[in-house]
């Protein structure tokens, strides 16, 4: 479904077990052949296209899950699927939740931490690789190394408070090694929950709302869509346009708590906020609610989810996502918001604070015509000034695709950019990992 041009492996293995990638990155380490880790291919930046041939290792079959209920961490390999987690959990460990993605349940796991991939504890937590307490590795030349406390001790308890190498490993999109375990935080999965729906008539209230919710530290989640979302998921086909009394953002919050009690000051808590704001934004809605009346709003409520209405429009879904300072962020809405526009596509943002609210999230969506070569010629020129554009305010894209790299490598801090190479070369010195990812090689 992505916009980057498909490129062929020469060879796909389809390890299973831990001893045989090993064996796989020693026989590509020998004889100098290009090595893509791949899992599900989900991400829509084309991060497992093998743009050099080579071999892809799919690691779909690594599927191992073990849980540590009283340290309350798991780790997973791989090939651990977010839908298959939240049923192990569900069933196995009910007294324990992860966080899950606006993604497909099909999603990995453990590449969606690896990639600073935002879930919906993403507000309380921040990016999901703050959730990582280790991992395993497999350097380019074969070596395993384990990294956390379980390089020392039993247990994968945290990454505190060794050097933390996990660093080497996250956002490089594979470019450093193969990671075959990751260890993962989790935490208890408290008894009352709710999920409200706030929609706000401009950017500048949605974000007054976000600002003043993060810094109540009592909201699980606070994050939303533009207009767009909801203009789509009920008419498939056709124009989007915007109506002159439709919101501009709908914001949903959701809160968890020990008793009902608390439920109530925390849903009391969010009304007050918005008591002298009546005129910007329209009373909260009470998601359960809603699905009751209209099931077809569960795709809102329960992660991880399918938008398919999203690949309804032509199969194809390309997005820039990025990170950035919350004091920008209604000047990154509405200047991305006009260069969607200018290019003849519906400003589909999707927004979340994070780390309770010290960042927060731009996350522009482009559907389109999958084989349609001039709609594909269009995103790709939309795709670069959207970027630039969030650049500008500060924000900095995510699980970045090729083309974008050297854009960001051209603004970025002159010694981050040789301390990188210096590790990609010293780590991977016959570059085969991931060639041409991040512009490395």
């Amino acid at each position: 479904m992505t916009e980057n041009e498909p490129s062929m492996p020469d060879i796909v293995v389809l390890p299973e077990k831990f001893e045989e990638v090993v064996e796989i990155v020693k026989i590509a380490n020998e004889f100098k052949i290009p090595l893509v880790p791949f899992v599900t291919g989900n991400n829509v930046g084309g991060l497992t296209i093998p743009e050099r041939g080579g071999i892809v290792m799919d690691m779909k079959r690594m599927k191992k899950i073990e849980v540590d209920e009283e340290d309350m961490y798991m780790v997973v390999e791989p090939g651990v699927t977010f839908g298959e987690l939240k049923a192990y959990l569900d069933k196995n460990h009910p007294s324990l939740i992860y966080s899950y993605p606006l993604a497909p349940p099909y999603t990995s796991v453990l590449a969606n931490a690896l990639l600073d991939g935002l879930n919906n504890l993403s507000t309380r937590y921040g990016a999901m690789s703050e959730w990582i307490q280790g991992l395993e590795v497999v350097l380019p030349d074969g070596t395993v190394a384990r990294i956390g406390g379980k390089a020392v001790s039993e247990s994968w308890f945290s990454r505190a408070p060794l050097p933390d190498l996990c660093g080497l490993f996250i956002s490089w999109q594979g470019t450093t090694g193969v990671v075959t375990k990751g260890a993962l935080m989790l935490i208890p999965a408290l008894p009352f929950r709710k999920r409200f729906l706030i929609l706000t008539y401009t950017y500048s209230s949605a974000y007054t709302l976000i600002m003043k919710y993060s810094r109540m530290r009592a909201f699980d989640e606070i994050a939303g869509f533009s207009w767009v979302a909801g203009k789509m998921f009920f008419l498939r086909e056709g124009r989007i346009e915007k109506s002159n009394d439709d919101p501009e953002f709908m914001l949903f919050v959701e809160m968890s708590g020990n008793s009902e009690e608390e439920i109530k000051v925390k849903e009391r808590l969010l009304k007050e906020v918005i008591k002298d704001m009546k005129d910007e934004v329209e009373e909260p809605l009470d998601v359960e609610l809603m699905v009751k009346t209209f099931p077809e709003y569960s795709k809102f409520s329960e992660f991880p989810t399918t938008l398919d209405f999203l690949l309804d429009r032509g199969g194809g879904l390309t997005w820039v996502g990025s990170y950035g300072p919350g004091k920008r962020w209604v000047e990154g809405a509405e200047g991305a918001s006009k260069v969607l526009e200018s290019f003849g596509f519906p400003p589909l943002l999707v927004a979340r604070s994070m780390k309770e609210g010290h960042y927060q999230v731009l996350r522009f969506i482009i559907p389109f015509k999958r084989y349609d070569k001039e709609e594909k010629k269009r995103v790709r020129e939309c795709l670069k000034s959207l970027a630039e554009c969030l650049l500008d305010k500060g924000y900095v894209p995510y699980k970045m695709p090729s083309w974008l790299a050297p854009i960001v490598w051209e603004r970025t801090d002159k010694g981050y950019l040789e301390l990188m190479k210096k590790i990609k070369i010293a780590i991977d010195p016959s570059g085969i990992m991931n060639p041409k990812k991040l512009g490395l090689g």
